[in-house]
């Protein structure tokens, strides 16, 4: 994203976000067209799932629908959505887990181990070297790179320091590189 589309963003962002004292519904379905493809790739990044990523935004923005005067007053609105978007997506997470737990102690029988692919593209590649990031390094390479946050942005969006933030960044481009260096060769 340049920095020209960001701004326009940015702009469209906040003229919604605006609206939404004035005509909330419409302003809504505004900030829901704008945004839906953004997060829900965001969520997909913690969720691993389309469908959880897609019940993750509905419960995003039926939060905001509740109580629209949070967004309106937030500091920076655009990192209080994406952490709205993120904390649902932990909360379905946490569900999934439970349920797997509950799922696991009911069934006496492991499940067999799945066979992995002898050979797969360099995107299939790469892709699974950004998962297998740290998720909490994965969240903040996919903000940066995918959403073109700034590290003050995404210490917003995560409720962070910039210096954990920048940490955790330096980090996962450190692993990435040393994951790399086969395929480049």
């Amino acid at each position: 994203m340049t920095t020209t589309e960001r701004t326009e963003f940015l702009t469209v962002f906040q003229k919604c976000v605006e609206r939404l004292t004035q005509d909330t519904e419409l302003a809504l379905g505004e900030l829901f067209d704008l945004t839906a493809q953004r997060l829900v790739r965001l969520a997909m990044t913690i969720t691993g799932s389309q469908s959880d990523a897609e019940d993750a935004l509905q419960g995003a923005f039926s939060r905001i629908a509740g109580k629209p005067g949070l967004l309106v007053k937030a500091d920076a609105p655009w990192p209080y959505l994406i952490r709205t978007v993120r904390n649902e997506s932990l909360r379905i997470m946490q569900k999934r887990r439970h349920f797997q737990m509950e799922t696991l102690e009911a069934s006496s029988t492991a499940r067999p181990v799945e066979s992995m692919l002898d050979q797969e593209e360099t995107s299939e590649r790469v892709r699974r070297i950004l998962e297998s990031l740290p998720k909490n390094q994965y969240e903040v390479v996919i903000l940066k790179h995918w959403e073109d946050l700034t590290f003050a942005e995404i210490a917003e969006a995560l409720e962070l320091s910039q210096n954990t933030v920048a940490s955790r960044y330096r980090y996962a481009m450190e692993k990435l590189q040393r994951s790399l260096e086969p395929l480049v060769r």
